[in-house]
């Protein structure tokens, strides 16, 4: 069982049900959320953060969304090291969404799947475990209003993480909420080793 969950107190999940390597819960681990409704330099942004992650030793977590998520997942796995983990809204065998079922694969093979639901399990409203607790350090790629990952970032503000965020485009609403975690004194991510300094890595 993940030690950083133990943070999450009463709200951590009984079990986890686990397909893949373990041995990553164990290394530094950074959260790159963001938007479904991304920009191609938000994609662009997550994929390049992420492969840089993983090439300095960290594993990147997310929760295998469209958009931000997908790129970030995307971005460690090209690193060509096992270095990123899904923390699934479903079962462990329900790819979702659907059209993820490669990366969903690829990512059991190569990385590691986690779920606090039984298999089977099919996504339901809200059903998006907390994975801000696996890691370090949270950066927001994009994020619109009532985007997911300010729920994402919020939470690990409340469990002491550090929190992160890329500049976007001033007229971009997938960045209106990104820039305001910016005005509001998170960590500005302008390139990768503004997230290596951060993460404490070279």
């Amino acid at each position: 069982y993940p030690a950083a969950l133990r943070d999450l107190a009463h709200d951590a999940p009984p079990l986890l049900y686990a397909l893949g390597d373990l041995a990553l819960l164990a290394r530094p681990a950074v959260a790159i959320v963001g938007t479904r409704h991304a920009t191609a330099p938000g994609l662009r942004a997550a994929h390049r953060l992420a492969r840089a992650a993983a090439h300095a030793g960290a594993v990147v977590v997310s929760g295998l969304a469209r958009g931000i998520d997908a790129a970030a997942h995307d971005g460690a796995l090209d690193a060509g090291i096992a270095t990123t983990v899904a923390v699934l809204g479903t079962g462990i065998d329900v790819p979702y969404p659907a059209d993820h079922r490669a990366l969903h694969h690829r990512i059991g093979r190569d990385g590691l799947l986690l779920s606090a639901l039984p298999p089977g399990r099919k996504a339901t409203r809200g059903s998006f475990p907390e994975r801000n607790a696996l890691a370090h350090v949270t950066v927001v790629v994009e994020a619109g209003e009532g985007s997911g990952a300010l729920i994402t970032a919020a939470a690990a503000v409340d469990l002491g993480r550090e929190v992160a965020a890329v500049p976007g485009a001033f007229e971009a609403a997938s960045c209106r909420a990104s820039n305001r975690l910016l005005r509001d004194g998170a960590h500005v991510i302008a390139d990768e080793a503004d997230l290596l300094t951060l993460l404490g890595l070279h």
